[in-house]
Formats: C-alpha cells, structure tokens, sequence
C-alpha cells in the first residue's frame, strides 16, 4: 500500500495517485494525494536519505536518489548476484508496456479483471493506473542505461504482469479475482508473488484459502504490503494476516517505524523502506511515493536475489534468511516486535551470512490454519430411527384366554392352590378359638376370691 505525496518544488505535471484499499465489501475506499515528478530534485532526496557510498551514483541522480541500495545491502549484494532466473508475478493494475525501465523484464501475463487486456498491461484504474509500474520498477527495473535511470532490487529478475481491478468497477468479484491470479502466477512459473494490497480486515475469503496454499505447495514465496495508517489501515489486513506469506512493514529514510507508510501488526515479518521512494509511472514519468506497498516489493527483489544465490532453498529457507538476518532498528530492541517484525531487511547478509536451514516456514502454517480453524462443515447426525411399539389386542369378550396363562385360575390352580389356602384359613380359625377359651378361664379363675 502506499500514499502518494506532492513535492512542493516540483507541483507542475503532477500525476494524481490514489491509495488503494480495498474495503470489505469489495468497494475501493481512498485518498487522494499527488505523485511528482523527481528529475532534478535528487539531491534533495538523497539528503533526507540513510547514507550512501560517496563514489556510488555520482553523474546520476536519479540512482543516488534510491537511497535504498546502500543502505539496505542491495548493492554489496550485486556482487553475488542480480536475481536472473528467478520470475516474479506483481499482482496489481498492471505493468505499463512504454517504459524503457521494463524493456525485456516482463516475460509474460494477463487479466483476471475482466476489464484489461489478455497480457495484463494495460493500466487499470482512472487514478491509480499507474501502482503496479510503480510496484515492478521497485522491485526489478532495468534502468535507462548501464547507470542511469531508476533500477530495481534485482535488475535481470523477471516480471509476469497480472492485473486486477480495484473496486466495483471490475466485474469479477476482488477475491476472486486474486485467487485466480495467483494460481496463474503459479502455473506460469512465479517463484515469487508481490502483493502490494490489503482488505483492512484480518479476515478472507474461503477461495483464498486454496489459492494461497496451492502457491505454498508449489514453492512460492508470497510477499504482502502490510498497509498504511494514513490510508485507514490501524492494523494488518488480509492477505498479510494469512499464514505463510511474509509481510513487510516500513519505515523512513532513517530506519524509523513510518507513521503514516506503514502499519502494525504481529504478523509483520520484515520492514523495508517506505518513504520517499521512486517509481516509475506506466507513462514511463518518474515519481516519488511512499508506503508499503513500495517496501514489498524491495523486499520481493531481494527475495529474488536469495533464490538467484541458492537455487536449493525452498521457499520455507528463503523467508528464514530474510527474517534471519535482518538488523535491529535501534540496539537492544526486543524483536520481533508489530513495528519491525524481526527488524530491517539486510540484503547483503540475506545473500552470503550463514544461517541454518529449517524444516518448516517461520511465518506459520496454512494448512495448519486451515485444519484448525476451517473445520469441514459437521455431518449432520442421521435421524433416530425411532422404535415401533406395538400393543397387543385385547382379547374378543367370547374368546377363551389359553390354558397356559399365568393369569387365569383353572381346575388345577384352584385344587392346588385354593385348597392349601383354605386349610391354613382354618387352622387359623381353630387357634384363635382355642386361645380365646384358655383367656377366659384365666380370667375366671382370678376373679374367685380366695379363702
């Protein structure tokens, strides 16, 4: 995500940008600002910027202007490498075909908007057209020449354009639509995807789920802007909430958590810079920008040059190098912390330091998530086959009940079982009688006085 601010030196030609955030609904919420062209205004750029080497860039000040360079590591990790052979997919509004700076980078791409063209780059968006050139020549343009013009973090990488349309104005639904893309980016040999974009929700939508499990399955590394206060985004949205994918705050030219180009959140992997940075438009003018949607793709080109370094590495050891060797923004700073994540992002220590391999990404788990918490809708319980009770009719009035029941007196019953019956009764009488004359007696005789 990222903010567009005017240069007050540079007010005429302006290039109107606008932040995209993308609201739950599926509506684009923004802020407008304005974009300006940076030719000329170098040096004042750089004087705001962390130090740079005083040989680097000395006729260009467009290359002095990218203070990000020196002092992220970009440049001592040249001398290793410069990211061939590794593809990465910006999934955004497009990379535009004009600038000179994307001459041969971009090697493929489409629409899954419904409103752009087959190759994905035609700029979608009256406003923001120009966000995904911007996002690409941050993370791999080519320059104008051997050392002039704007450069990417990893300069011989490759670009897939794949566009997408913010807001109603795109028929196909945004989740869709970002699912769809990346599954293409997959298919078509992504090792990275760039996602300079957030719903400002924690939450997704179930086709995410597949979408971005399927990129985890097949070794992509996924990177995410974690968004920017000064858009309305307080805390991490989705995608940078998901499991796996590894998101990047930023901070200013002095290494300093942005206030307004960044965001917080516990799931914020890495920072990058987000302020005062360049990017070129799709009309190829040249800008100045912040937010993190700039320092997404810095990180992403610095992905591509880990990969490029060690082709072994699965995607898991890749986000660990990055994470790994990241510096502390100020000494003693418990890290990881919702500013910095585990600090800022060191490509030159990302590229050669030694660091142990994992077995797992340290960003988490999907499929963990997903087994936890998208629980398969319960089977519904079968209905109780409820028993059959039945009672027995009742006898007819004429019917005669059997012999054998235990419930109707018969000959037998009543000479084996009367009788015994009978004699006790009478045995009983005759006790009694017997008992009632012996008491009689007594009583008489103790009624005769004696002599």
């Amino acid at each position: 995500m990222r903010r567009s601010k005017r240069l007050a030196a540079h007010a005429a030609a302006a290039v109107v940008a606008v932040s995209v955030l993308i609201a739950p609904s599926g509506a684009a919420a923004a802020s407008t600002d304005a974009a300006a062209p940076v030719t000329g205004s170098a040096a004042a750029l750089r004087a705001a910027s962390a130090p740079t080497t005083p040989e680097a860039d000395a006729e260009d000040p467009v290359r002095a202007a990218e203070y990000w360079l020196d002092a992220y590591g970009i440049r001592r990790a040249w001398e290793t490498t410069r990211g061939a052979g590794v593809r990465i997919a910006i999934i955004d509004t497009g990379i535009g075909r004009g600038p000179v700076e994307f001459q041969g980078a971009v090697v493929g791409g489409t629409d899954v908007s419904g409103v752009g063209t087959d190759d994905g780059r035609t700029p979608i968006g009256a406003v923001d057209a120009s966000h995904g050139s911007w996002v690409a020549s941050l993370a791999a343009g080519r320059g104008t020449g051997p050392d002039t013009g704007m450069i990417g973090v990893a300069p011989e990488a490759e670009l897939l354009s794949i566009s997408v349309g913010f807001g109603a104005s795109a028929p196909v639904p945004f989740s869709q639509q970002i699912a769809e893309a990346i599954v293409w980016a997959v298919d078509n040999g992504a090792d990275i995807i760039n996602l300079s974009l957030t719903t400002n929700t924690p939450d997704w939508d179930r086709s995410w789920d597949d979408a971005f499990l399927y990129a985890f399955e097949n070794d992509v590394v996924v990177i995410v802007a974690a968004g920017n206060r000064g858009s309305g985004t307080t805390r991490v949205g989705a995608p940078a909430t998901i499991p796996g994918v590894l998101t990047v705050g930023g901070v200013d030219p002095a290494g300093r958590a942005s206030v307004n180009a960044s965001t917080q959140g516990i799931t914020i992997g890495v920072s990058a810079p987000s302020e005062e940075l360049l990017g070129v438009s799709s009309d190829g003018r040249l800008v100045q920008w912040d937010g993190t949607s700039g320092a997404a793709p810095i990180v992403a080109g610095i992905a591509a040059l880990v990969r490029a370094a060690h082709p072994d590495l699965d995607a898991a050891n890749v986000i660990n190098r990055l994470i790994r060797t990241a510096r502390p923004p100020a000494p003693g700073r418990d890290l990881p912390d919702p500013l910095y994540g585990y600090g800022l992002v060191d490509a030159a220590a990302a590229v050669s330091a030694g660091v142990a391999r994992v077995s797992e990404n340290p960003m988490g788990s999907l499929e963990e998530w997903i087994r936890l918490y998208r629980r398969a809708e319960a089977t519904p319980a079968p209905t109780p086959t409820e028993a059959v009770v039945t009672v027995p009719p009742l006898p007819s009035a004429d019917e005669v009940p059997p012999e054998t029941s235990p419930l109707v007196p018969t000959s037998d019953t009543l000479l084996y079982g009367t009788l015994p019956l009978l004699g006790v009764t009478a045995a009983g009488i005759l006790v009694s009688l017997g008992v009632t004359a012996a008491v009689r007696r007594i009583r008489k005789a103790s009624s005769t006085p004696r002599r």
